[in-house]
């Protein structure tokens, strides 16, 4: 835990090697990240935490201020504690928050890694009307239904992420925890729809940036990345056949593949075997 002004900040870590940071989105905590981190060993020296609402991160937004200033702020006193450059990691909420990270341009950052952020605001900045329109479609009815009184309003955000019956496939507990942080949730959207995001923005980034989309993922998060690798100078969009939203979870191998390859790369270890990556699958 780190004790700051704000509120108290998940912080966990664990490993060795070159630091790696791992911010997870939505309704999740740093345990999000296990699959992951159980695929890489002890290959690096990872920092998990929470974003506010989420976990023991105090929330600090309201709903009359969600400016993504916030979550920012977290992350970025999480990477002062873990010190040094980090290679910072975030899915889908978590990489839009590591997006605004690397624009901000405090930290020292080494690489990033970005898993299928909502960048709503690129989409609508680059006349995806289509593509905004389903995101909005959604938050918005979505968003209406829990003011009702509908409980489990978020299983519709979720289904729009991963597909028909992702939900209900979820464990109990799983389901449990994001019905329950669901007013967190409804910041984020609040959040991400705030954040003005561009070409020009994104332009500002100039550290070397992996974006991860899943084939079978909706389009309109598909076009979004897209916009984001296109507007990243030094980024590469990789796509993971088969994968969804949750692919943290449901290809873990592979996307665990996938960054150690991008960190080795950036750390200038260009054999497999410098960082044991030949135990992952290709």
């Amino acid at each position: 835990m780190i004790e700051d002004a704000g509120g108290a900040i998940d912080y966990d870590e664990r490993g060795f090697g070159p630091t790696v940071v791992l911010v997870p989105g939505s309704c999740s905590t740093g345990a999000a990240w296990r699959p992951i981190t159980e695929a890489w060993g002890e290959r690096f020296r990872t920092v998990t935490t929470s974003l506010p609402g989420y976990g023991r991160t105090a929330e600090r937004r309201t709903r009359d201020n969600t400016s993504i200033s916030y979550e920012a702020e977290i992350v970025e006193t999480v990477l002062r504690r873990a010190g040094g450059r980090v290679h910072l990691v975030g899915h889908s909420f978590g990489g839009l928050v590591t997006l605004a990270v690397a624009i901000r341009g405090l930290a020292d950052l080494a690489s990033l890694t970005i898993i299928e952020a909502p960048a709503v605001t690129l989409l609508r900045a680059n006349g995806e009307r289509g593509h905004y329109a389903a995101f909005r479609a959604m938050s918005d009815a979505y968003h209406a239904a829990f003011a009702s009184g509908n409980a489990v309003a978020i299983e519709s955000m979720i289904d729009f992420y991963g597909g028909t019956g992702t939900f209900a496939s979820w464990p109990t507990k799983v389901r449990t925890y994001a019905i329950e942080t669901t007013p967190a949730n409804i910041l984020d959207w609040a959040s991400a729809y705030d954040f003005a995001l561009s070409a020009a923005s994104l332009a500002e980034i100039d550290v070397p940036t992996l974006v991860l989309c899943g084939t079978v993922s909706h389009p309109a998060v598909q076009r979004a990345n897209e916009l984001v690798s296109a507007s990243v100078p030094a980024a590469e969009l990789t796509t993971i056949e088969g994968a969804a939203h949750f692919m943290i979870a449901s290809h873990a191998h592979e996307v665990a593949n996938l960054i150690a390859q991008h960190i080795a790369r950036v750390e200038g270890r260009k054999s497999r075997a410098s960082l044991n990556l030949a135990s992952f699958p290709a």
